[in-house]
C-alpha cells in the first residue's frame, strides 16, 4: 500500500504544470556570504550577508542585530543603504520558479529580476487601494502591468514573492515568443497570471533579451534584506 502510495505522488508531481518530479529549489543564497553572487559595481556595494532588523522608532532603515547565540540562524542577503548596486548570481536560467522573501524599511525600493531583466517591483505600497495600483507599484511587472490586489504587508514586515516564468525563446538571434510571468503569487494572493513581457522592462543587467540569464536584485535604490531565496528551473 505504501508502495503504490509512494508512486502515486511521483505521479502527480509529475503532472504539475511545468515542473518535473525530479526538479528540486535550489538554494540561490548559503545565509554566510555573498558565494555564487556577483555585483554591478563593486566600489558601490552596500550588499552584505548579515543579520537584519527593523526599528519602528527609526523606520527608514534596516540595522544590524548582533546575535548571542552560540548557534545563530541564517544570516540575510541585505543591502543595508540606497545609493548601492544591483546583485546578481553566478548562474544563468530559462524557465523558472522563483520563491524569496523579503523586508523593506518605510519608502524603500528594490526589485527581483527574471534573467536580470525582467523585474518584479519592490517598494512601500502598503495602505494603497487595488484600485489605484500602477505597475510600478509592490508586485507590479515594472513598466508592463499593474498588481491585481495590495497585498502589501506594513514596512519592517518579511513578504514573499512566488513567480512561475517563462523565458523568451530564441532560434538564433531572431526572438520567437516573448517572456511571460505565468503566475505572480505575493503573500499567497495571486496578482498576475499570463503576463507577457516584450522587451526588457527597465534598469536591467544588460538592457537587451536574452536566451538565458540570472537572478538580480536592485540594490541602487534603498534598503532590503532577502531570504530563503529558491529556484528551481523548470524542464
Amino acid at each position: 500500500m505504501f508502495r503504490l502510495l509512494l508512486a502515486a505522488c511521483a505521479v502527480a508531481l509529475a503532472l504539475l504544470p511545468g515542473i518535473a518530479a525530479d526538479d528540486k529549489p535550489v538554494e540561490l543564497f548559503n545565509g554566510k556570504d555573498l558565494k555564487g553572487w556577483k555585483l554591478k559595481d563593486e566600489k558601490k556595494s552596500k550588499w552584505e550577508a548579515e543579520w537584519v532588523r527593523f526599528d519602528s522608532d527609526k523606520p527608514t532603515a534596516l540595522f544590524v542585530n548582533p546575535q548571542q547565540s552560540a548557534s545563530p540562524p541564517p544570516r540575510e542577503l541585505a543591502n543595508m543603504k540606497s545609493g548601492g548596486t544591483d546583485i546578481y548570481t553566478e548562474a544563468k536560467y530559462t524557465d523558472v520558479l522563483v520563491e524569496v522573501e523579503f523586508m523593506i524599511p518605510k519608502g524603500s525600493n528594490s526589485g527581483v529580476y527574471l534573467m536580470g531583466e525582467y523585474e518584479v517591483q519592490i517598494i512601500d505600497s502598503f495602505g494603497k487601494p487595488d484600485d489605484q495600483l500602477k505597475p510600478g507599484d509592490m508586485g507590479g511587472i515594472y513598466t508592463a502591468a499593474a498588481p491585481k490586489k495590495n497585498a502589501c504587508k506594513k514596512p519592517g514586515e518579511w513578504q514573499k514573492f512566488v513567480i512561475d516564468f517563462q523565458a523568451p525563446k530564441f532560434d538564433g538571434d531572431k526572438k520567437t515568443s516573448n517572456g511571460k510571468f505565468i503566475k505572480v503569487t505575493f503573500n499567497d494572493v495571486v496578482i498576475h497570471e499570463n503576463v507577457e513581457v516584450t522587451k526588457s522592462t527597465g534598469g536591467g543587467l544588460t538592457g537587451k533579451e536574452v536566451a538565458s540569464g540570472p537572478l538580480m536584485f536592485q540594490g541602487d535604490h534603498g534598503p532590503v534584506a532577502f531570504r530563503n531565496v529558491k529556484i528551481t528551473p523548470k524542464k
